[in-house]
């Protein structure tokens, strides 16, 4: 029997094996109540993204701006978007974009540091993980790292070429990442605490 609380919001999950029923999940779950409590407690109130909103852009509150442009772009601390159009989708895909130049640009030095090539780049929004690796070499970020301070975005991407060398997380993994980028552990920490608030923006019209 597992429960868990999501990271962003909603509801507790109770997953049950099969052999056992309902009451037996019912009666963990109740024992479970203080652990709830303080889970629940820690999560992150949803917050939708729109006009007059102060969102973070590599680690920085940007006031997201209607103005007479064509597409997004930064100015000072203002995220500027087209008044004309809905401002989550312009918003998610300016993050996409920047995501993916960041991501392939560090990536790429990793993968030349290493001696290893990786196959592709691909971009999701994901609840549990950050990154992950292929045993064939194709990397999976998500997007939202692109809110992140830089630095976490670049400790997440040596994580993950890290892993063409090691598909674990052994101390031989964890020495790569350190070798790839000394120092990481801060990055590493900022999003054990701070990545439910990324995951608390609701980008939905």
């Amino acid at each position: 029997m597992t429960l868990r609380v999501p990271r962003a919001g909603g509801d507790p999950v109770l997953t049950l094996p099969r052999r056992v029923s309902l009451s037996e999940g019912r009666a963990f779950a109740e024992a479970q109540a203080e652990w709830l409590r303080r889970a629940t407690s820690r999560q992150i109130v949803a917050q939708p993204v729109d006009a007059g909103v102060l969102l973070p852009v590599e680690g920085r509150p940007m006031r997201v701006t209607p103005f007479p442009i064509r597409g997004a772009r930064i100015e000072g601390n203002s995220l500027l978007i087209p008044g004309n159009r809905p401002a989550a989708p312009v918003i998610q895909a300016f993050l996409r974009h920047l995501a993916l130049q960041r991501l392939h640009s560090a990536c790429d030095g990793f993968a030349a540091d290493l001696g290893r090539e990786y196959r592709a780049i691909t971009l999701r929004d994901t609840r549990s993980r950050w990154g992950s690796c292929t045993s064939d070499g194709r990397l999976m970020f998500s997007w939202r790292l692109a809110m992140a301070p830089p630095g976490v975005l670049t400790y997440v991407a040596a994580h993950e070429v890290a892993h063409l060398a090691h598909m674990d997380h052994s101390p031989r993994f964890w020495a790569q990442v350190e070798a790839l980028m000394p120092g990481h552990k801060p990055y590493r920490d900022w999003l054990r605490r701070h990545g439910n608030e990324l995951l608390a923006w609701q980008f939905r019209d």
